[in-house]
Protein backbone atom coordinates (compact mmCIF):
# COMPACT_ATOMS: atom_id res chain seq x y z
CA UNK A 1 0.00 0.00 0.00
CA UNK A 2 1.14 3.52 0.10
CA UNK A 3 -0.20 5.66 3.37
CA UNK A 4 2.86 8.43 3.54
CA UNK A 5 5.18 9.60 0.55
CA UNK A 6 7.36 12.73 -0.78
CA UNK A 7 8.28 14.94 -3.08
CA UNK A 8 11.75 16.16 -3.41
CA UNK A 9 12.97 16.92 -6.69
CA UNK A 10 12.79 21.06 -7.55
CA UNK A 11 9.24 21.82 -9.45
CA UNK A 12 11.49 22.49 -12.94
CA UNK A 13 12.82 18.89 -12.83
CA UNK A 14 9.12 17.44 -12.33
CA UNK A 15 8.13 19.95 -15.16
CA UNK A 16 10.23 18.00 -17.42
CA UNK A 17 10.06 14.99 -16.61
CA UNK A 18 6.07 14.66 -16.92
CA UNK A 19 5.69 17.22 -19.32
CA UNK A 20 2.99 19.39 -18.30
CA UNK A 21 2.79 23.23 -19.60
CA UNK A 22 1.80 24.64 -16.15
CA UNK A 23 4.67 26.08 -13.82
CA UNK A 24 3.85 25.51 -10.32
CA UNK A 25 6.03 26.26 -7.69
CA UNK A 26 5.87 24.37 -4.63
CA UNK A 27 8.24 23.23 -1.61
CA UNK A 28 9.79 19.98 -0.98
CA UNK A 29 7.55 17.68 1.04
CA UNK A 30 8.68 15.21 3.40
CA UNK A 31 5.52 13.35 4.92
CA UNK A 32 2.37 13.79 2.57
CA UNK A 33 -0.55 12.17 4.51
CA UNK A 34 -4.14 11.47 2.99
CA UNK A 35 -6.54 13.98 2.87
CA UNK A 36 -3.81 16.93 2.04
CA UNK A 37 -3.75 18.55 -1.72
CA UNK A 38 -0.99 17.10 -3.55
CA UNK A 39 0.23 17.59 -7.33
CA UNK A 40 -1.20 15.10 -10.10
CA UNK A 41 -0.49 15.15 -13.45
CA UNK A 42 -3.91 14.25 -16.30
CA UNK A 43 -4.58 15.14 -19.51
CA UNK A 44 -7.28 17.41 -20.34
CA UNK A 45 -8.18 18.36 -23.87
CA UNK A 46 -5.35 16.86 -25.26
CA UNK A 47 -2.49 18.42 -23.07
CA UNK A 48 -1.05 17.48 -19.56
CA UNK A 49 -1.34 19.68 -17.04
CA UNK A 50 -0.78 19.97 -13.42
CA UNK A 51 -3.19 19.92 -11.09
CA UNK A 52 -3.71 19.74 -7.20
CA UNK A 53 -6.09 17.20 -5.56
CA UNK A 54 -7.27 15.38 -2.25
CA UNK A 55 -5.49 12.79 -1.43
CA UNK A 56 -8.78 10.53 -1.24
CA UNK A 57 -10.65 9.33 -3.36
CA UNK A 58 -14.88 10.03 -3.91
CA UNK A 59 -16.69 8.90 -6.39
CA UNK A 60 -19.49 11.02 -8.12
CA UNK A 61 -22.10 8.98 -6.90
CA UNK A 62 -21.41 9.67 -2.48
CA UNK A 63 -24.18 12.09 -1.26
CA UNK A 64 -22.03 12.81 2.01
CA UNK A 65 -17.68 12.26 1.75
CA UNK A 66 -18.64 12.05 6.07
CA UNK A 67 -20.33 8.87 5.64
CA UNK A 68 -17.63 7.51 2.90
CA UNK A 69 -14.77 5.55 3.87
CA UNK A 70 -11.22 7.29 2.93
CA UNK A 71 -10.22 5.93 -0.38
CA UNK A 72 -6.23 6.42 -0.78
CA UNK A 73 -5.42 3.22 -2.96
CA UNK A 74 -6.99 1.51 -5.19
CA UNK A 75 -6.05 -2.15 -5.87
CA UNK A 76 -4.92 -2.94 -9.73
CA UNK A 77 -6.46 -6.04 -9.71
CA UNK A 78 -9.92 -4.54 -8.80
CA UNK A 79 -10.33 -1.47 -9.95
CA UNK A 80 -12.12 -2.09 -13.51
CA UNK A 81 -14.53 -4.02 -11.39
CA UNK A 82 -15.04 -2.19 -7.91
CA UNK A 83 -18.19 0.68 -8.70
CA UNK A 84 -16.04 3.09 -6.88
CA UNK A 85 -13.21 2.71 -9.20
CA UNK A 86 -14.36 1.38 -13.00
CA UNK A 87 -15.27 4.72 -14.64
CA UNK A 88 -12.24 6.66 -13.65
CA UNK A 89 -9.71 3.93 -14.62
CA UNK A 90 -11.58 4.36 -17.91
CA UNK A 91 -11.28 8.06 -18.26
CA UNK A 92 -9.67 9.79 -15.22
CA UNK A 93 -6.36 7.90 -15.22
CA UNK A 94 -3.54 10.59 -13.85
CA UNK A 95 0.07 10.03 -12.48
CA UNK A 96 1.09 11.35 -8.50
CA UNK A 97 5.36 13.08 -9.07
CA UNK A 98 6.87 11.66 -6.20
CA UNK A 99 10.73 10.68 -5.16
CA UNK A 100 9.94 7.78 -2.75
CA UNK A 101 7.42 6.11 -0.28
CA UNK A 102 6.88 5.23 3.26
CA UNK A 103 6.41 1.80 4.58
CA UNK A 104 6.03 0.27 7.52
CA UNK A 105 7.13 -3.24 8.79
CA UNK A 106 6.22 -5.17 11.29
CA UNK A 107 8.46 -7.09 13.38
CA UNK A 108 8.49 -8.92 16.72
CA UNK A 109 4.94 -7.13 17.46
CA UNK A 110 6.14 -3.45 16.46
CA UNK A 111 6.32 -1.65 13.45
CA UNK A 112 9.04 0.15 12.23
CA UNK A 113 8.95 3.16 8.93
CA UNK A 114 11.09 2.48 6.35
CA UNK A 115 11.84 4.94 3.17
CA UNK A 116 11.57 3.39 0.00
CA UNK A 117 13.10 5.17 -2.80
CA UNK A 118 14.34 4.31 -6.94
CA UNK A 119 18.04 3.10 -7.05
CA UNK A 120 18.77 5.40 -9.41
CA UNK A 121 16.77 8.40 -7.68
CA UNK A 122 13.37 10.47 -8.95
CA UNK A 123 11.15 11.48 -10.03
CA UNK A 124 8.81 9.02 -10.59
CA UNK A 125 4.89 8.80 -11.41
CA UNK A 126 2.32 6.73 -9.15
CA UNK A 127 -0.19 5.32 -11.23
CA UNK A 128 -3.32 7.25 -10.11
CA UNK A 129 -7.04 7.90 -10.73
CA UNK A 130 -8.91 10.84 -10.46
CA UNK A 131 -12.49 11.79 -9.50
CA UNK A 132 -14.31 15.00 -9.55
CA UNK A 133 -17.08 14.97 -6.43
CA UNK A 134 -19.89 17.74 -7.05
CA UNK A 135 -21.33 18.42 -3.43
CA UNK A 136 -25.36 19.37 -3.22
CA UNK A 137 -25.02 23.07 -3.55
CA UNK A 138 -22.65 23.02 -6.22
CA UNK A 139 -18.98 22.81 -5.40
CA UNK A 140 -16.43 20.88 -6.94
CA UNK A 141 -13.84 18.61 -4.78
CA UNK A 142 -10.91 17.86 -7.06
CA UNK A 143 -9.78 13.79 -5.50
CA UNK A 144 -7.06 11.09 -6.54
CA UNK A 145 -6.01 7.59 -5.39
CA UNK A 146 -2.95 5.88 -5.80
CA UNK A 147 -3.16 2.64 -7.40
CA UNK A 148 -1.32 -0.86 -5.51
CA UNK A 149 -0.76 -4.32 -6.43
CA UNK A 150 1.36 -7.26 -5.51
CA UNK A 151 4.55 -6.59 -4.71
CA UNK A 152 7.88 -8.43 -5.98
CA UNK A 153 9.48 -10.89 -3.66
CA UNK A 154 12.16 -8.52 -2.61
CA UNK A 155 9.98 -5.68 -1.28
CA UNK A 156 7.44 -7.97 -0.02
CA UNK A 157 10.15 -8.00 2.92
CA UNK A 158 8.51 -4.85 3.79
CA UNK A 159 5.18 -5.28 2.76
CA UNK A 160 2.69 -7.13 0.47
CA UNK A 161 1.67 -4.19 -1.39
CA UNK A 162 3.24 -1.82 -3.37
CA UNK A 163 2.20 1.35 -5.20
CA UNK A 164 2.36 1.13 -9.70
CA UNK A 165 4.98 2.98 -10.56
CA UNK A 166 4.52 3.70 -14.45
CA UNK A 167 7.92 4.06 -16.32
CA UNK A 168 8.37 7.72 -18.47
CA UNK A 169 8.50 5.97 -21.42
CA UNK A 170 4.69 4.34 -20.45
CA UNK A 171 3.35 7.84 -19.25
CA UNK A 172 1.31 9.11 -22.57
CA UNK A 173 -0.15 5.72 -22.79
CA UNK A 174 -1.06 5.37 -19.00
CA UNK A 175 -2.67 9.28 -19.29
CA UNK A 176 -4.27 8.91 -22.45
CA UNK A 177 -7.82 7.98 -22.02
CA UNK A 178 -9.63 7.98 -25.61
CA UNK A 179 -7.14 6.14 -27.63
CA UNK A 180 -5.81 4.14 -25.14
CA UNK A 181 -8.51 1.47 -23.74
CA UNK A 182 -8.87 -0.70 -20.63
CA UNK A 183 -7.15 -3.73 -21.42
CA UNK A 184 -4.51 -1.86 -22.37
CA UNK A 185 -4.04 0.53 -19.78
CA UNK A 186 -4.15 -2.35 -16.95
CA UNK A 187 -1.43 -4.07 -18.51
CA UNK A 188 0.79 -1.65 -16.95
CA UNK A 189 -0.38 -1.73 -13.53
CA UNK A 190 2.39 -3.95 -12.78
CA UNK A 191 5.31 -4.25 -9.32
CA UNK A 192 8.52 -2.51 -9.47
CA UNK A 193 11.51 -4.71 -11.31
CA UNK A 194 13.38 -6.08 -8.60
CA UNK A 195 16.36 -4.00 -7.98
CA UNK A 196 14.66 -0.77 -8.74
CA UNK A 197 14.35 0.47 -5.47
CA UNK A 198 16.22 0.83 -2.49
CA UNK A 199 15.24 1.07 1.45
CA UNK A 200 16.37 1.87 4.69
CA UNK A 201 14.43 2.19 8.28
CA UNK A 202 14.09 5.82 9.19
CA UNK A 203 12.59 7.53 12.43
CA UNK A 204 9.28 7.16 14.22
CA UNK A 205 9.06 10.71 14.08
CA UNK A 206 7.39 10.33 10.05
CA UNK A 207 4.37 8.70 12.10
CA UNK A 208 3.30 12.23 12.79
CA UNK A 209 2.02 14.44 10.15
CA UNK A 210 2.81 17.60 11.63
CA UNK A 211 6.68 16.32 11.04
CA UNK A 212 7.96 17.46 7.59
CA UNK A 213 11.62 18.05 7.02
CA UNK A 214 14.40 16.39 5.19
CA UNK A 215 15.68 14.70 8.72
CA UNK A 216 12.77 12.25 7.98
CA UNK A 217 14.16 10.55 5.01
CA UNK A 218 18.12 9.64 6.65
CA UNK A 219 18.68 6.43 7.92
CA UNK A 220 18.30 6.07 11.53
CA UNK A 221 21.30 5.19 13.31
CA UNK A 222 22.13 2.59 16.20
CA UNK A 223 21.38 4.96 18.82
CA UNK A 224 18.50 6.67 17.39
CA UNK A 225 16.85 2.91 17.42
CA UNK A 226 18.01 2.23 21.05
CA UNK A 227 16.36 5.60 22.23
CA UNK A 228 13.06 5.29 20.21
CA UNK A 229 12.69 1.48 21.69
CA UNK A 230 9.77 1.25 24.00
CA UNK A 231 10.82 0.69 27.51
CA UNK A 232 9.93 -2.81 29.01
CA UNK A 233 6.91 -3.52 30.13
CA UNK A 234 7.07 -3.95 34.09
CA UNK A 235 6.94 -7.59 34.92
CA UNK A 236 3.75 -8.33 37.02
CA UNK A 237 4.05 -9.19 40.19
CA UNK A 238 2.68 -12.65 41.27
CA UNK A 239 -0.59 -11.80 43.19
CA UNK A 240 -0.33 -12.49 47.32
CA UNK A 241 -1.74 -16.34 47.41
CA UNK A 242 -5.08 -16.31 49.03
CA UNK A 243 -5.24 -18.54 52.01
CA UNK A 244 -7.92 -21.51 51.71
CA UNK A 245 -11.02 -21.51 53.92
CA UNK A 246 -10.15 -25.59 54.71
CA UNK A 247 -6.88 -24.32 55.79
CA UNK A 248 -7.20 -21.33 58.32
CA UNK A 249 -10.95 -21.46 59.52
CA UNK A 250 -10.18 -24.88 61.33
CA UNK A 251 -12.60 -26.21 60.02
CA UNK A 252 -15.72 -23.85 61.07
CA UNK A 253 -17.72 -22.53 58.34
CA UNK A 254 -16.63 -25.36 56.63
CA UNK A 255 -18.71 -28.47 55.54
CA UNK A 256 -16.84 -31.09 55.37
Amino acid sequence: MCGRYVITSPPAAIREVFGYADQPNFPARYNIAPTQPIPVVIVEQGARHFRLMRWGFLPAWVKDPRNFTLLINARAETARDKPAFRNAIKRRRCLIPADGYYEWHTSQGEKHPYFIAPRHGGPIGFAGLAETWTGPNGEELDTVAIMTTAASPELAVLHHRVPVVIGPQDFARWLDCVEVDVDEAMALLVAPREGDFVWHRVSRAVNRVANDDAQLILPITDAQIAAEAPPPKPEKKAAPRKPSASSNDRGQGSLF
